[in-house]
């Protein structure tokens, strides 16, 4: 498969099966993020990966919306930035959970992003039930699974080429 048609066919997956990831295709989707690039080289990343289904299930709560996902995941990804380390912490991480995200869709396998920065109830519950050291600034949670759920896969005539400008805005 060509990259485009890897983006084109990567969608937001809420739910799964009960069919576990194998560590292979996990270690991939670890190798992805951890290849990712970051402002002057500084990984400022760690990531927490969640396989225990009790934690999954507590994870699905620390949101209102857009965290119950993570009831049915197979695997959660807390991407975890050392912000005192660089102000281009969100970006870098941001990074780190898009490839994880491109990985599992090469794997045969559906993510979706889970927002946390920016949420400090949340933020603070992910902290305590992780034991996230306070210094490391909870980006994102990424839920990973088999998908129980198809989406169409993005039709390119759709894109939104009005906002691509040249030279000039």
């Amino acid at each position: 498969m060509n990259f485009l048609n890897l983006a084109l066919r990567r969608r937001s997956i809420r739910k799964y099966t009960a069919q576990e990831i194998e560590n292979d295709k996990l270690e991939r989707i670890l190798q992805a993020a951890l290849s990712s690039p970051s402002s002057k080289h500084l990984n400022p990343w760690e990531l927490v990966v969640v396989k225990d289904k009790a934690t999954l299930e507590k994870l699905s709560e620390v949101k209102t919306y857009g965290s119950s996902m993570l009831r049915g995941a197979n695997v959660g990804v807390v991407v975890c930035v050392d912000s005192a380390l660089t102000d281009t912490w969100q970006c870098d991480g941001a990074i780190v959970a898009h490839n994880m995200l491109l990985c599992a869709e090469d794997e045969g396998l559906g993510g979706c992003w889970v927002q946390i920065a920016g949420r400090e109830e949340s933020e603070k519950l992910v902290h305590e039930l992780l034991e996230i050291p306070q210094q490391m600034a909870v980006l994102c949670i990424v839920s990973l699974g088999y998908k129980a759920e198809e989406k169409k896969m993005i039709n390119i005539d759709k894109l939104q080429y009005e906002k691509i400008h040249y030279e000039r805005y």
